[in-house]
């Protein structure tokens, strides 16, 4: 594996070490204070985010950190990106300053996969257009694991906002590579046409698409879907399709939740489901050990792609 453009293409072997580097580097995160290695001594990392962020970027900074890396930061508003300069004659002049690797985040689908065409370096997709979230879907695989012991033949539901989601499509691809089930419930307007070729299973009522799964991934809704006509009113969707102890309520058994955030409280997940990190009731946060995850894997990618490679 040169870059990590996306899941749709990685191999089972490639996810699962991936997992596997987390899971040895996670302790060093955990530990007071955190233990830093040495992996990218010498090597410099460029965040080209073209889109804004704060748990991707943040997290991919402090893995870099972790690991004895430089950063350089990219940002696009005050670039020559403004003056008319193309991305790859961008990517062209940076990579010319002896740069070892581009973490690319783009609102544009396939912008990693151009510019890792046209760049010797290592390239890792950080979220381009409605196309692919490699590192989210790690992440939250990671989280899964680190929960149930495993994958394989865990049930896992995607609540939301499918259609647009590239959080979605790379967990759809990652999850069935690693053999577990995947549906999907969302209102017909948010599902991509022909998603059932993915291979997934798809609901429109939230209640029976609870009680089949073990964990619900659930997808934060932009706003606007409302004015865009995607939803009559997100007062609507948040009665048939958002995450809270009243549909809860109609499962037998409890449910893991994650969620990419940032979450829209009381639109697709209750503030009373978001919060809780008990092991009582009818639901279980993941949220902030997803955060958590976030940095491990990220190390974990960098340093397969950057260290082990080499």
């Amino acid at each position: 594996m040169q870059h990590l453009l996306g899941l749709y293409r990685a191999s089972e072997r490639d996810i699962a070490l991936i997992l596997q580097e987390a899971a040895v580097l996670k302790p060093a995160l955990l530990s007071s204070p955190p233990q830093s290695f040495s992996f990218l001594n010498g090597k410099t990392v460029v965040l080209a985010f073209f889109e804004n962020s704060t748990r991707t970027r943040t997290s991919f900074e402090l893995a870099v950190r972790r690991l004895g890396g430089s950063i350089l930061n990219f940002s696009a508003a005050t670039s020559s990106l403004q003056k008319g300069e193309t991305l790859l004659d961008t990517i062209a002049n940076i990579e010319a300053m002896q740069v070892d690797a581009f973490v690319i985040r783009h609102g544009e689908s396939g912008a990693a996969e151009i510019v890792a065409k046209h760049t010797r370096k290592v390239v890792i997709n950080a979220g381009d257009g409605m196309h692919e979230h490699p590192t989210q879907a790690l992440l939250d695989m990671f989280t899964l694991h680190e929960t149930f012991g495993r994958l394989s033949g865990l049930h896992i539901l995607i609540l939301g906002d499918i259609l647009h989601s590239r959080v979605a499509r790379s967990n759809i691809f990652g999850l069935r590579k690693m053999r577990a089930s995947v549906s999907v419930c969302a209102p017909p307007t948010l599902l991509p046409v022909g998603i059932e070729h993915f291979g997934v299973k798809v609901f429109a009522d939230i209640s029976q698409a609870l009680e089949q799964c073990d964990a619900a991934i659930v997808l934060r809704l932009q706003l606007e879907r409302e004015a865009a006509g995607f939803i009559p009113t997100l007062r609507e969707y948040n009665t048939f399709f958002a995450l809270t102890d009243e549909a809860l309520s109609k499962v037998s058994h409890k449910i893991f939740v994650l969620h990419p955030g940032p979450v829209n409280r009381e639109i697709e997940l209750s503030s009373v489901v978001t919060d809780r990190d008990d092991t009582s009731g009818k639901s279980e946060s993941l949220i902030l050990r997803q955060v958590t995850n976030g940095v491990a894997v990220r190390m974990a990618v960098l340093k397969v792609l950057l260290y082990d490679r080499a």
